[in-house]
């Protein structure tokens, strides 16, 4: 089988890595992949916006599947453009991405479907938004309807911090995904990401992860698109995850095929649980990044025929077997994230920490100059570590981190801290 994997992050490197394992995978391509998908096969200068020219690469190469890694080209249509050529795509149509595209249209799904959520509010002017967040107080939460590369969501401790993350928001600061708002209640408990594949009918649960998106040690700093994950979540038992099924993913699904807009794809779902029971933070639909590079050391089962099955409709009688070990994954960043960051600093060292035992090291942000491989970006490396518990993966990772030679990288050194900590 042909494949062409889209996108270019640790997420696409993970993806990469498990797909190149499949022997049903014959030849893979990866547009526009980075230095670490180039050892799992063929990276390709494609512009993944342009829908026709993707096309014509599939035609010409005859793709047998298609798997699109980031959310923005979902949101695009690249699933609806590619499909009107007969070419399989495994990621949902344009309408049904709006799961991540519109924060409100997932709201408005909760609402009908009857899934638990935080209370909320939608604005799409200042002043409304401004007098609800005074008549609610802090902690609340404020986020811009549409897609922000992770940085769209201001959890606000205090009013200052609320009424200043409206106006950048309704000021441009975030482009076109700050012209709605929605405002919600802060929910408290413990966040959890849990992601399941879906055929459009049948939703099959994967595996829990546990993200860590402050900067900081301690959950400190602004937010990220994450600093770091374990897998799984001891949060997430089996009682917890049967009742997610039937309290929240199976309703949204229902809903979805209900309305005409089918989900197919990779469901992820962000929850709070919380002291009644677990609620929808957000949905994502594709694989989370960093939770991505913990997910693919641990599953067994073949990747390929997984994602076949949901996008052919047969998830049904599919099974999935995983590792029964932890694993534990640490972002290295580049000088100032997730301000603007420091690119084009040398990073020495990679192939040997890769070299250790129950050791993985994903390119996130890379790109090679030369002999060197550089910096390319704020989450530049996902250093990745197995091992029989948490504890023991944490080390493996931290061992691996501290073999790379980047004085113009940092990362958190607590990683784990709340599985660990139990």
């Amino acid at each position: 089988m042909n494949i062409l994997l889209i996108g270019s992050g640790g997420r696409e490197h993970a993806l990469a890595w498990k797909l190149s394992q499949s022997p049903r995978c014959s030849a893979l391509f990866i547009a526009p992949g980075n230095p670490g998908t180039a050892q799992c096969g063929t990276n390709v200068a494609l512009n993944v916006t342009d829908h026709e020219a993707v096309a014509r690469f599939c035609i010409e190469n005859a793709i047998d599947l298609v798997i699109v890694g980031p959310e923005a080209p979902l949101v695009a249509g690249l699933a609806d453009d590619l499909g009107r050529h007969g070419i399989r795509v495994f990621g949902p149509t344009q309408q049904a991405a709006q799961l991540e595209g519109s924060k409100a249209f997932t709201k408005a799904l909760c609402d009908e479907a009857h899934v638990p959520t935080a209370r909320y509010g939608r604005f799409t002017a200042p002043e409304p938004a401004l007098a609800y967040v005074r008549k609610q107080g802090a902690p609340i939460v404020i986020k811009a309807d549409g897609l922000a590369a992770g940085k769209g969501v201001v959890v606000a401790m205090t009013l200052t911090e609320a009424e200043d993350a409206i106006r950048m928001m309704f000021s441009g600061g975030l482009g076109k995904a700050g012209e709605e708002v929605v405002i919600e209640e802060c929910l408290i408990g413990e966040e959890v990401s849990f992601f399941v594949l879906c055929d459009g009918e049948n939703a099959m649960p994967l595996a829990s992860a546990q993200d860590h998106k402050r900067v900081g040690d301690g959950d400190t700093g602004p937010n990220t698109g994450g600093m770091g994950a374990y897998s799984p979540a001891p949060v997430m038992t089996h009682a917890m995850e049967q009742r997610v099924m039937e309290e929240i993913i199976l309703p949204s699904i229902q809903t979805m095929k209900k309305r005409g807009t089918p989900f197919k794809g990779v469901l992820f779902a962000g929850l709070m649980i919380t002291h009644t029971g677990p609620k929808l933070i957000e949905y994502n639909v594709r694989f989370g990044d960093p939770e991505c590079e913990v997910l693919m050391p641990r599953l067994e089962t073949d990747l390929v025929d997984l994602l076949e099955a949901a996008v052919e409709g047969r998830l049904g009688g599919q099974s999935i077997h995983w590792k029964d070990e932890a694993a534990l994954t640490v972002i290295m960043a580049a000088e100032n994230y997730p301000g603007t960051p420091k690119t084009g600093t040398v990073i020495k060292g990679v192939e040997k920490a890769a070299a250790l035992a129950d050791t993985l090291v994903f390119h996130a942000g890379t790109k090679q100059d030369g002999a060197n491989i550089v910096a390319n970006g704020g989450r530049v490396l996902a250093v990745t570590g197995l091992g029989k518990s948490v504890a023991e993966a944490q080390k493996r990772a931290y061992d691996a981190v501290d073999t790379i030679d980047w004085p113009g990288g940092f990362c958190r050194r607590d990683i784990g801290h709340r599985a660990i900590g139990r």
